[in-house]
């Protein structure tokens, strides 16, 4: 039988981190012993204070329905969070909790582009936010960050890409892929030239807000230009910092009518997020913080150590990054070259490919986040690990020819 799909699904592509994912567990399963480099989670495990406050709601029969946007208590806690972390005031009625920070941004794509709006992107950019555009019938427009730039965009980049059809801008500091972090005086000359363009909303992505190292502080764009506010949707999430990616909770706060209508498409969608989810969350924004610090340093180390293996490896040059836990560097002097078998390296994506299959470790092709010839290597795992897919990795460089 033909099944007829509609246009709007065939617009979109398969995520390629869960395709690499896919791929190294088949190799897995075929008894390789794989480095997993492409995961953008934490290693660790979801800290035990956070836990028993999930297991206790099960306890306590917090398995039913919740508010559509998520429950008061929550909500609560996020209001806290954003005063006390970011300086910014929101009433309860201005902020939403979804099924992770994705969530968050597809209901708010999908509340407000309409066919033809243009939504910039800064690339290298998050694999999701093109396709979260197409399907709204939104039209990606890319702003190249180059790595000359540390990947990050300009103040006149950002004017020249700016049209009467733009709708939105998405902004995402720290980064995935790369970890770029803008500092405040790089922020505050975007945040001029949207001063300008009253048109324009701004999704700002702080999901990496606490993986920010070498005593840099982190900064959001409605907290740092107030006039701003009144079109930013601040979006954050319990994933990364609390090491809950499974858990599914992210959240956002914005202006109330645009919060309402997020809450809308959310209502004929998932409804509400998980109730004990919610209840494990309320607890990692209220309870003891200390861990986030000692992760935080443990990131910085992996980073350093991760970093000095890749430069080391013929035919990559690796920046380092300040934020996050990727490091995205260059592959282009390994383009054209062969490999052992003769198969000539024709792009990134016969990079990773011939990474995971000939030396198995698994990365993300540069192409996937829009900046190419690149791989993105993900440092959330262990040091014995980093080093050992650093070790194969740059065999697998010197073995080119």
């Amino acid at each position: 039988m033909d099944y007829i799909l509609s246009d709007r699904v065939q617009k979109v592509k398969p995520s390629p981190t869960l395709a690499v994912t896919q791929k190294a567990t088949e190799l897995r399963a075929a008894g390789h012993q794989i480095i997993g480099f492409g995961a953008g989670e934490p290693d660790f495990d979801t800290p035990d204070h956070i836990k028993k406050a999930g297991q206790s709601a099960i306890d306590q029969g917090k398995t039913r329905y919740t508010p559509v946007g998520g429950t008061v208590e929550l909500k609560l806690a996020i209001q806290r969070k954003f005063k006390t972390e970011n300086n910014l005031d929101y009433k309860l009625d201005e902020i939403l909790v979804s099924c992770g920070g994705k969530h968050t941004i597809y209901n708010l794509i999908m509340a407000i582009i309409n066919d033809g709006d243009e939504v910039l992107i800064p690339a290298p950019y998050w694999v999701s936010y093109p396709d979260m555009a197409l399907l709204a019938g939104g039209k990606p427009v890319f702003i190249d960050a180059k790595i000359d730039a540390d990947f990050k965009i300009t103040a006149e980049q950002l004017e020249a890409h700016i049209t009467p059809k733009t709708k939105l801008l998405i902004f995402n500091s720290p980064s995935n892929p790369t970890g770029a972090c803008y500092s405040k005086e790089e922020m505050l000359a975007l945040c001029k030239v949207l001063k300008k363009h009253p048109h324009v909303m701004i999704l700002s992505d702080d999901i990496y807000e606490h993986l920010i190292y070498d005593n840099l502080t982190f900064h959001t764009i409605a907290s740092i230009c107030p006039e701003l506010k009144d079109r930013t949707i601040t979006m954050n999430g319990v994933s990364k910092a609390y090491a809950m990616t499974g858990w599914r909770i992210g959240y956002c706060g914005g202006p109330t009518p645009i919060i309402k209508a997020m809450q809308k498409i959310q209502s004929q969608s998932t409804s509400n997020p998980c109730s004990v989810s919610q209840a494990a969350a309320t607890e990692a924004l209220s309870g003891p913080q200390d861990f986030i610090k000692t992760n935080k340093a443990l990131f910085q180390k992996r980073r350093d150590l991760i970093v000095n293996l890749i430069n080391d490896c013929e035919g990559l040059n690796c920046p380092k990054p300040n934020g996050a836990f990727y490091v995205y560097p260059d592959c282009s002097a390994l383009i054209g070259k062969k490999t052992p078998k003769g198969e000539t390296i024709s792009s990134d994506k016969d990079l990773s490919e011939y990474f995971l299959t000939e030396y198995h470790v698994a990365l993300v092709l540069g192409e996937a986040f829009g900046s190419s010839p690149n791989i993105r290597i993900s440092y959330a795992l262990g040091e014995d690990d980093i080093i050992e897919g650093c070790k194969r990795i740059k065999e697998a460089c010197a073995n080119l020819r």
